[in-house]
């Protein structure tokens, strides 16, 4: 297969693992949008991919330049055709579901962590005793 750009082995391999052709794929240049001022409104550096066969659309401005845009947007688009094909199997889905499922560790740990804290600082306040009832003399 060949893409009208140079991409990483490991994405052409999955390209072809799931069967994306270069031929499946338009490719259109349009002007940027938001942040960036007059340069990103007279330019077309923004690259927008849509792949046929699935409907997938994807937009990349991430870069200054449309060559970076444009590998950019080819990964991005691997990627969620992927995503699409395999769901819940894709790589992309595997890492978010481990760091969902540590973030989620981690809220438990802290939640631990302020409990005992609590104890600790009610200990400390019930050590301290009742000082109305020593009066002074």
């Amino acid at each position: 297969m060949n893409f009208p750009i140079e991409l990483p082995p490991h994405f052409l391999q999955k390209a072809e693992e799931l069967k994306i052709f270069p031929w499946d794929i338009t490719e259109q240049f349009v002007r940027g949008s938001g942040k960036g001022g007059q340069k990103v409104n007279k330019t077309s550096s923004t690259v927008l991919l849509r792949h046929l066969p699935t409907g997938i659309e994807v937009r990349c401005q991430k870069h200054r330049e449309q060559s970076n845009n444009r590998i950019s947007a080819y990964k991005l688009l691997i990627l969620k055709i992927e995503d699409k094909v395999k769901g819940a199997q894709s790589e992309r889905a595997k890492k978010i579901f481990k760091l969902k499922k540590q973030k989620q560790k981690r809220s438990k740990r802290a939640k631990e962590k302020m409990l005992d804290y609590k104890h600790k600082r009610s200990e400390i306040k019930k050590a301290r005793g009742n000082f109305s009832d020593r009066g002074g003399d």
